[in-house]
């Protein structure tokens, strides 16, 4: 099918995007310690949203502290897995209190969109340190996987204070992960796909926390 050329460029044939952000502040510049200088005089252009405009990075992470949600991210990155930007991005938006990198500590920041500036990043080396460490701050472990005998996600209620802990795209969770989780819930698939993309799966774990205990 084709279209009428009359409807004008397509999303694919864009040659620049739509500027984002805001210019130089217009009028006498706020004295609030939060505005930064620099960014008052040539414009604030980065992924933020619109209250955090001017603010100095380390006033929007300090903000966002205050407000941080009770749940964390962890996955699994054996092999370099290119999700992991993706789900720092999510966390992100859905406020986690950290995303933990588990294995490699070197991952591909490009999917992250530069939110890892404001989201807490930790590592650990591997499961059975994570694991443990959720053990003494009182976290339940909440494995993700399509495994035999996961729970639904869809019909299950996910602990308040937990670890979503998620494995590499394609192979999955380790047996080292199911075994140190306190639950293991899957996500709902009808099609002929084996498994959906981490950083999807990611995605949807998070909002189903976000639908259970945070306020819209």
């Amino acid at each position: 099918m084709t279209g009428d050329p009359d409807d004008g460029p397509g999303p694919t044939e864009w040659t620049t995007a739509p500027e984002v952000g805001v210019g130089p502040w217009d009028g006498p510049w706020p004295t609030d310690p939060r505005y930064d200088p620099e960014l008052l005089a040539g414009g604030d252009r980065r992924n933020v949203v619109d209250r955090y405009r001017y603010w100095r990075r380390e006033a929007i992470v300090a903000d966002l502290d205050t407000r941080r949600h009770p749940f964390h991210v962890a996955i699994e990155n054996l092999r370099h897995d290119a999700n992991i930007g993706t789900i720092v991005r999510t966390a992100n938006a859905f406020l986690a209190a950290e995303v933990h990198v588990v294995g490699r500590r070197r991952w591909n920041r490009r999917g992250a969109m530069v939110t890892d500036r404001y989201q807490h990043v930790r590592h650990h080396p591997g499961v059975v340190e994570l694991v443990a460490w959720a053990r003494e701050v009182g976290l339940a472990v909440v494995a993700v996987d399509n495994g035999p005998g996961a729970a639904p996600l869809e019909t299950t209620v996910l602990p308040r204070a937990c670890v979503l802990l998620f494995g590499q795209e394609g192979p999955g969770l380790t047996p080292e992960a199911t075994a140190g989780a306190d639950l293991v819930v899957s996500i709902a698939q009808f099609g002929s796909t084996r498994s959906i993309n981490a950083g999807v799966a990611a995605g949807i774990a998070m909002h189903a926390w976000v639908r259970e205990h945070a306020a819209p």
